[in-house]
């Protein structure tokens, strides 16, 4: 099942895309897509559920906008230097066990939503992703059970300001969490949607031509690991987002380095997860 939310901002209603493309509202199900919903078998209700109410849903217009596929979570956990190019290119050691950091919740927004470059913002950066939503509480989670407390996969743009999180003291959260840097969707595939999350293509178009191009295969730290790895540390809810890393070919690590200006855009995808696309615009009050 592919998952889909859509509405103005802060209106959005769910609903689901079908096989052939067509999205339908399913408001009447009575649920949106929250902690409750991915907790409490929300996925096999509503398929159930459309068993007998598909043909009574009203279509969604592809012209509607797609917000967020999900509700605002307790938490964004991402996972840094998870590809070992991409340590490379970043001038930084392939780390021993997962770097995690967290994204602020506020900097959610849809799949096609721009993407704002910060105030004071001279080095934003691109940054496709794998993302995991977690379906069930994961606490001490064993390896070997770890996709047991997986809901499904979503594609991620991890924004990233290079200054703020790499210049600055502090923690790396600084440039991560800014607002619009996690523009997250075109829709939730559930599991039974990608047959493996280790080994997806995933790409990123910066005004048309590829930065980005590589496999979750060149993982460092697959998604069994990583979300065995963060439930020691802290409980996951249902709903939680986990972002895996991004594979080379980011702004920071181009020679010279190049970063987001106002009218870029930013085309993106993962094999299984369907494409979203930003437009880049520059901080007003």
């Amino acid at each position: 099942m592919k998952l889909i939310r859509f509405g103005a901002v802060g209106e959005e209603k769910p609903g689901v895309q079908l096989a052939n493309g067509t999205k339908i509202d399913v408001s009447a199900f009575g649920q949106d897509y929250d902690e409750d919903f991915f907790g409490n078998d929300g996925i096999e209700k509503l398929a159930k559920w459309l068993e007998t109410n598909q043909a009574s849903c009203p279509e969604v217009d592809d012209s509607v906008r797609l917000g967020v596929p999900l509700t605002r979570p307790s938490k964004i956990v991402c996972v840094g230097l998870n590809y070992a190019q991409h340590a490379a290119e970043a001038g930084m050691e392939i780390p021993k066990e997962p770097v995690l950091f967290f994204k602020s919740t506020t900097a959610l927004v849809g799949p096609n939503d721009d993407v704002i470059i910060p105030k004071n913002s001279e080095k934003s950066d691109w940054e496709v992703e794998l993302a995991i939503v977690i379906g069930k509480k994961a606490s001490y989670v064993e390896e070997a059970d770890a996709f047991d407390h997986i809901a499904g996969y979503v594609l991620h743009n991890d924004v990233s300001e290079r200054a703020f999180q790499i210049e600055k003291s502090g923690q790396w959260c600084k440039g991560k969490g800014c607002d619009t840097f996690a523009p997250v969707g075109p829709f939730i595939a559930t599991t039974d949607e990608i047959e493996d999350p280790n080994n997806l293509n995933l790409w990123l178009k910066l005004n048309g031509e590829v930065m980005q191009n590589s496999t979750t295969s060149d993982f460092i730290f697959n998604v069994q690991h990583v979300v065995s790895h963060i439930s020691l540390f802290m409980t996951l809810l249902p709903g939680d987002i986990i972002s895996t890393g991004t594979p080379f070919g980011v702004g920071l690590g181009l020679n010279p380095p190049m970063y987001l200006k106002e009218g870029d855009v930013m085309e993106l995808g993962i094999e299984g997860l369907g494409v979203s696309k930003q437009n880049v615009k520059a901080y007003k009050k």
